[in-house]
């Protein structure tokens, strides 16, 4: 059964996020708020925690998860960026944004894209989603909780609860500003390539 944390959006109660913090360090899958839609969320170092989100999400290996950074300072640490790179991540985080970018020697090459050194990461503008970071000291390994068959992803924290409190550890339950898919943006090309558009904006 999966705990439920019912966490204020602006003023998140430190207790709860501990207690989330927690369950992820144990190997545990959070189905998270962020700033485009709920994400189910695990850490980088359990392989198994992926599995069971690819099996929830009805998605083979080769679907990529996309690393959620506190600052532009992580997103150096796992992927690596020149300068035009850095002054448009600048520029645009936080906010709902996947940048899609060469790996680092940090992340395993089970993450990478199965064709290209690359991952996806983005630094979202949620209060809860970066206090939840601050607490783990690391980044998140996330993927959109849209489940299969489903047309759009979910949105709403007991909803969530019902359908998948047999599946995962626990559910964050939190305001979100938007409902929808990231905007996809290919870094490695120049200019930068438009791979979806989502709810922020681009150009």
């Amino acid at each position: 059964m999966a705990q439920y944390f019912v966490i204020h959006a602006e003023n998140p109660q430190t207790r709860l996020i501990q207690q989330a913090a927690q369950l992820l360090k144990q190997g545990g899958i959070l189905a998270c708020p962020t700033d485009s839609s709920y994400a189910l969320v695990c850490l980088m170092e359990y392989k198994d925690a992926q599995t069971r989100i690819r099996r929830l999400r009805g998605v083979d290996d080769e679907h990529p998860f996309t690393l959620i950074c506190r600052d532009l300072a992580e997103i150096g640490t796992y992927a690596k960026v020149n300068n035009s790179q850095f002054r448009l991540l600048k520029a645009m985080t936080p906010g709902a944004y996947t940048f899609l970018l060469e790996a680092s020697r940090e992340v395993p090459r089970r993450l990478h894209h199965p064709k290209r050194s690359t991952i996806g990461l983005r630094v979202p503008q949620h209060v809860v989603t970066q206090t939840l970071l601050e607490a783990l000291d690391c980044p998140l390994l996330s993927m959109t909780l849209q489940l299969p068959g489903e047309e759009v992803p979910m949105s709403v924290g007991w909803e969530i609860r019902e359908s998948l409190e047999h599946h995962i550890e626990g559910v964050i339950d939190s305001d979100i500003a938007h409902v929808g898919a990231t905007t996809i943006l290919d870094l490695t090309q120049e200019p930068p390539e438009l791979v979806r558009a989502g709810v922020a904006p681009w150009p």
